[in-house]
């Protein structure tokens, strides 16, 4: 493990501006008179018992998920169903850069702390956004083409004046929260020859700080490491698939995870089983929950065989929060073959289950289930699908286990094309949801969605670059063609669903066109509170979902809000950015939001009359040359950009205005081509693809984009037809 002191990394920038710390210490108060005393001697001054004991504190948010149950509920009420109608904006922030936007700010005692694109932290004054420091890691951006997905950061963790940051090319560092410099860092990758990346939130149990990684489809293999908060020593660390059968397994859950997978493959693949996303930790039972992620390759031919349950692959695993032991595992999908996540947000609560109170934790994975697990034990309680599954045909209680439906989703046994309904962004991804205790509902941004999955028939080499090829199957997912496209439009959707965890049912639900909308977060006011992909913040009623307020965000909102009070004003705040995984992959759907890339933290209070920043006005797009008649020359040119530029730039070329749409080169950059893919772009995130390409395929590549550049002049005339008739 290397540890990177202060001196040995350079070039890492913090800035203070606006405010002076000691100017503000006057305002650093706690807002409720229970605690109204309390001088801040410390900014992020947060230890075990602030965060066990949140709710006497309502107006701070102090963990990513407010409390250590991520339940993403807020106790204040200043807000309500009958008021909600006078929030307006009180203030903005604009962000550095203009990608996806993903993270929950945390506030502590009248500082927000928050990140952008890049794992850019920021300290804000949360009454009026004024920056107080900058901390800017200096990530390696040639990295951010090996990132799932985008350049992207889910916020960070605070502890005993420390603040901490997951960077994207897999450092943790800590910085000090007065003066945004950095205390210490480390380097988090088990193997620095791995594309392993970090755009997860910290989380901080027991003075540990606790990070998981992402790179699953680049082939790594996943875990979870414990580090000193104060130190950054490492403590532990949990692995969430098995290594080389050859060496030792690494601890009891290495043993258990071992004898479920088959072959050798899934050693250089990596195996996959990130955890790049969601914890929970229930300080009584001194358990640390881990969201685990889909497997490397998806395949499960490729990967193992086809055999075994690969343990543990789309599983919630419970283990020792001081020691990292395994304590219990459920898995969500045995032998996950479609990508089928359980990374995704899981909250515990206590819940009247057949009459008996029982602490439980729930999730909402990608698979179209919705779980309510004994927290104590890892005993399945219920299971009920959410959105339609193809996949599965139910849940077998006595087993625990789903009941697959071969025919309709078993891609590489027989060789066929499948449609799977979910797909790869399952009925609900890392867009936290959350729970109101008072309407005992969970409120879950979902996905309506389906793609072709395709075995392939030889196994595919590990790569730095991801493509659905490398993943072991082919996918249909964007068609080429206007018709393809206009069909698939009208099949993927999203919604907001108000689901009851006891009776396992809907309750009520509202529709939106596309499928990336924010995460949740409810109140005591009877409030939830989301953003929409199509670029609007939004307040329902949490017991009917009557809208009952809505404004314009100038661009799409993913990131769940937050609800804070400072001097006895509640304020709720969005973080609106377009981006991520949809929007730069599937770029041609992501176009009907109808928004561009803006990032900016907007808070809103009642009363407020700030004005809203918008984006400037996209350019005209530009005449393309002309198509050559080479057929084959543009279907290699195409085959290439399939498995190498789609992951960024979107399937077929079509880019959801995160980063260019290569359709829309200018007269300059089509000259140019040749030398920017040799010479790369780093300070964008491109890395140089002179080791990958010739100068023969970087032509084919060109050709094939030109050849795209022109069918986006009928492709307009087909969307503006469409949209017309929605």
């Amino acid at each position: 493990m290397r540890q990177i002191g202060h001196a040995s990394l350079s070039g890492a920038r913090s800035t203070v501006a606006g405010i002076p710390l000691k100017s503000l210490a006057g305002a650093l108060l706690l807002s409720l008179a229970a605690t109204s005393a309390l001088a801040v001697d410390m900014p992020a001054n947060v230890d075990s018992q602030r965060l066990i004991a949140a709710d006497k504190e309502p107006g701070n948010w102090m963990s990513t998920g407010r409390t250590y149950d991520e339940q993403r509920y807020s106790p204040l009420k200043a807000i309500t169903d009958q008021n909600v109608g006078q929030l307006g904006l009180a203030w903005s922030y604009k962000l550095d850069l203009d990608r996806g936007v993903e993270a929950t700010p945390i506030v502590v005692d009248g500082v927000m702390y928050t990140t952008g694109p890049f794992s850019v932290v920021y300290a804000l004054d949360a009454r009026d956004g004024k920056l107080i420091w900058k901390y800017d890691p200096q990530s390696d951006r040639n990295r951010a083409g090996e990132a799932c997905c985008d350049a992207v950061n889910r916020g960070v963790a605070v502890w005993k004046g420390k603040v901490y940051v997951g960077v994207l090319d897999g450092r943790l560092e800590a910085i000090d929260a007065k003066t945004g410099q950095r205390a210490w860092s480390v380097d988090t990758r088990a193997d620095d020859k791995r594309s392993y990346t970090i755009t997860g939130a910290p989380r901080v149990v027991n003075g540990k700080v606790v990070i998981g990684n992402g790179g699953a489809e680049f082939g790594v293999r996943g875990y979870v490491t414990a580090y000193d908060a104060e130190t950054g020593k490492e403590a532990w660390r949990f692995y969430t698939v098995p290594g080389d059968p050859k060496l030792p397994p690494e601890g009891k859950g290495m043993e258990i995870a071992a004898k479920t997978w088959h072959g050798d493959a899934f050693v250089e693949q990596g195996g996959g089983g990130t955890a790049w996303d969601s914890f929970a930790f229930d300080p009584d039972l001194n358990l640390l929950y881990i969201g685990v992620g889909n497997g490397s390759l998806w395949d499960p031919k490729w990967r193992s065989q086809a055999k075994g349950d690969n343990l543990f692959l789309s599983s919630i695993v419970a283990v020792n929060a001081d020691t990292g032991e395994y304590v219990w595992h459920y898995q969500t999908t045995p032998g996950d073959a479609w990508d089928y996540t359980a990374t995704q947000h899981m909250i515990l609560a206590e819940l009247p289950i057949n009459g008996k109170p029982r602490k439980v934790l729930m999730q909402a994975p990608k698979n179209g289930f919705f779980y309510v697990i004994d927290r104590a034990t890892g005993e399945l309680l219920s299971a009920k699908g959410i959105v339609p599954q193809s996949w599965t045909k139910g849940m077998d209680m006595k087993t625990g286990r789903p009941i697959f439906d071969d025919e309709n989703a078993a891609y590489w046994k027989d060789g066929k094309r499948k449609l799977v309904t979910p797909a790869f962004w399952g009925a609900h991804d890392w867009q936290p949801m959350s729970y109101n205790p008072n309407t005992g509902l969970v409120y879950i941004p979902a996905h309506i969605m389906s793609a072709y999955y395709e075995h392939i028939p030889e196994a595919p080499k590990r790569n730095p670059f991801k493509s659905m090829y490398q993943l072991g199957l082919r996918t249909g997912m964007m068609p080429e063609n206007v018709d393809g496209l206009l069909e698939m439009a009208k099949g993927w959707s999203g919604k907001l669903i108000a689901w009851d965890p006891v009776k396992q049912e809907r309750v009520w639900e509202v529709p939106y066109v596309t499928i990336f909308n924010g995460g949740t977060l409810s109140t005591a006011g009877n409030l939830v509170f989301e953003g929409s992909a199509d670029g609007r913040v939004i307040a329902y009623a949490a017991d009917t979902g009557n809208k009952l307020w809505e404004q314009p965000a100038a661009s799409g909102v993913m990131a769940a809000p937050i609800t804070y009070s400072v001097d006895g004003e509640q304020y709720v705040t969005f973080m609106a950015g377009w981006g991520g995984a949809f929007s730069t992959f599937a770029g041609a759907l992501s176009l009907r939001a109808g928004v561009q890339p803006f990032s900016q933290v907007l808070t809103y209070k009642i009363g407020g009359t700030a004005k809203l920043r918008e984006p400037a006005p996209r350019p005209d797009t530009p005449k393309p040359p002309a198509l050559s008649t080479d057929t084959a020359a543009i279907e290699a040119g195409a085959k290439l950009y399939d498995g190498y530029c789609s992951q960024c730039h979107g399937i077929h070329a079509v880019s959801g205005g995160v980063l260019p749409d290569l359709r829309k080169l200018t007269a300059e950059k089509h000259q140019m081509f040749l030398g920017i893919l040799f010479g790369g772009r780093v300070p964008d995130g491109m890395p140089s693809f002179a080791n990958a390409f010739t100068p023969e395929q970087v032509d084919q590549i060109h050709q094939y984009l030109i050849k795209r550049s022109h069918d986006l002049q009928n492709e307009g005339e087909a969307w503006k037809q469409f949209n017309a008739k929605r």
